[in-house]
């Protein structure tokens, strides 16, 4: 053992150390977010050659280490504050988020058993319970808090296949899968996450079990549409287990119509699921709230902390409405949570959650929610919203632009337009675009696809971000395009 004892503890070595490893983290943190830089500029192949473990038999120190973190690390990071990094549903986190990690960091609690993290099962539950308010559930303490939208749509996914099978009679849990599983189908738009295909796969059932409903003009399923694949699969003695709709599309925003989905589900006695990882911020919203009218009919809901709540990754949650459904994943370990223990009224989150050891992550959106309060909260969340709009009005107004598509979250879908009209010209350009912004560090642009259309993309999700920053940008756009069309 090294003559400063390595492990966090009470002891006044320890403290010490840990004091001094923090200053000395801080401090360069400090220095990297005034760097002017979106980013360093580096590539793969330079990433690939600089960066190596230096593994040594005596070990290098706490200084050094993070010396060597700071210069290979730090920075050369992104700097997902930076009023031009608008690529990604990636957001600017908290300062309140970033000292919520260090409690939650230092005490290291997990989430599997009451006895291992006391206050914080408490303060998880009693937030679940408020947010199952926002969304309009009964009250309850049904859900509980994810990695993200990925693991929660899979939690969705996993108990409305198993809830299917209970309603023939037949438990997955206790005996798999049963009968001519290619005729099992969970439909969802176009346009919903990638995880819908990525979860149904690790749950056995393949991608061939999603069917893709059509969407409109603006990204949102098409109910005409859903109505007639539904019919078609009952032709074709299809069951459909679930329909998954998105209260915002990772590239448009776009939210379903909630409420007419919810009515065809019950119709059908099919499960529905709510993928509202990034449109679930306006359950804080104070202008944008109805655009989820209908998200309390779902039987569960994801949500995403770490997108427009602004909080670090990760964090994210899973909502059930009928609480009855957790039965059908529920495994007692007695020596985590204790039928004794259930008796007499301590909280078992384990047979809520697909994870065992699982961080603290619900601190962040407690004090979040603390700190800043309804104003403020729905203010920044609100912001991004409102400037998607007004950024779509200035790009109208350039002749060299065109707006793809009319903004519904935060997030505005373009191109450059030249006067050469050939489309595989066009598309390679904006590729071409985004392409150098990022090498040279300036600016970091989505490049995607909507209704065939190579484009450009902001995600609006700064709430530092102005207008006059978003004209740099697009200024920037319109100069590299030029350099572009005249090398």
């Amino acid at each position: 053992m090294s003559e400063v004892n390595p492990i966090l503890s009470g002891s006044a070595q320890s403290v010490a150390a840990y004091q001094e490893a923090i200053e000395q983290s801080t401090r360069a943190v400090v220095e990297w977010l005034k760097q002017p830089e979106m980013y360093q500029g580096k590539t793969v192949e330079q990433l690939r050659e600089r960066i190596q473990l230096a593994f040594t038999s005596e070990g290098l120190g706490n200084q050094a280490a993070i010396e060597r973190a700071v210069e290979y690390f730090l920075k050369d990071s992104l700097s997902v504050h930076h009023p031009q990094c608008v690529a990604h549903l990636h957001c600017p986190s908290l300062v309140i988020s970033q000292a919520a990690e260090v409690l939650i960091n230092a005490t290291n609690q997990s989430m599997d058993s009451w006895d291992q993290s006391p206050s914080a099962t408490i303060i998880e539950v009693k937030l679940i319970e408020w947010l199952r308010d926002r969304v309009g559930y009964a009250a309850g303490d049904a859900g509980v808090f994810t990695s993200g939208g990925t693991q929660s749509n899979l939690m969705g996914l996993m108990l409305a296949r198993d809830a299917f099978f209970a309603r023939q009679g037949h438990s997955v849990q206790q005996h798999g899968l049963m009968g001519n599983l290619s005729k099992l189908k969970v439909f969802c738009s176009k346009e919903a996450h990638f995880s819908v295909q990525k979860n149904m796969a690790l749950m056995g059932l393949g991608y061939q079990s999603v069917t893709l409903v059509e969407t409109d003009a603006f990204s949102r399923m098409d109910v005409t549409d859903l109505k007639a694949k539904l019919a078609q699969a009952k032709a074709n003695g299809e069951q459909v287990m679930a329909i998954v709709a998105t209260a915002g599309t990772t590239d448009a925003g776009a939210i379903d119509p909630l409420t007419e989905i919810a009515a065809l589900a019950s119709e059908e006695n099919i499960w529905m699921h709510v993928d509202a990882a990034w449109g679930g911020a306006l359950l804080l919203s104070e202008h944008y709230r109805h655009y989820l009218n209908g998200l309390e009919l779902a039987d569960s809901v994801t949500l995403d902390f770490h997108k427009q709540f602004f909080q670090t990754i990760s964090c994210g949650a899973f909502l059930l409405k009928d609480a009855r459904h957790y039965e059908l994943m529920r495994y007692q370990a007695a020596y985590l949570n204790s039928d004794f223990d259930e008796e007499h009224g301590v909280p078992n989150l384990v047979s809520k959650s697909l994870q065992t050891t699982r961080r603290f992550d619900a601190l962040k959106l407690w004090m979040g929610l603390e700190a800043l309060g309804k104003k403020q909260y729905a203010a920044i969340i609100d912001n991004g919203v409102t400037l998607a709009q007004q950024v779509a009005e200035y790009v109208q107004a350039q002749p060299e632009l065109e707006l793809v598509m009319t903004p519904q979250l935060a997030s505005v879908l373009f191109r450059f337009r030249p006067e050469q009209q050939d489309p595989a010209f066009v598309a390679l350009l904006n590729q071409r675009i985004g392409d150098v912004l990022l090498a040279s560090g300036s600016a970091n642009v989505g490049v995607t696809e909507a209704n065939g259309i190579t484009c450009l993309k902001m995600t609006l999700l700064n709430p530092t971000v102005c207008l006059d920053d978003v004209k740099v940008l697009l200024a920037s756009v319109k100069e590299t395009a030029q350099k572009l069309l005249t090398a």
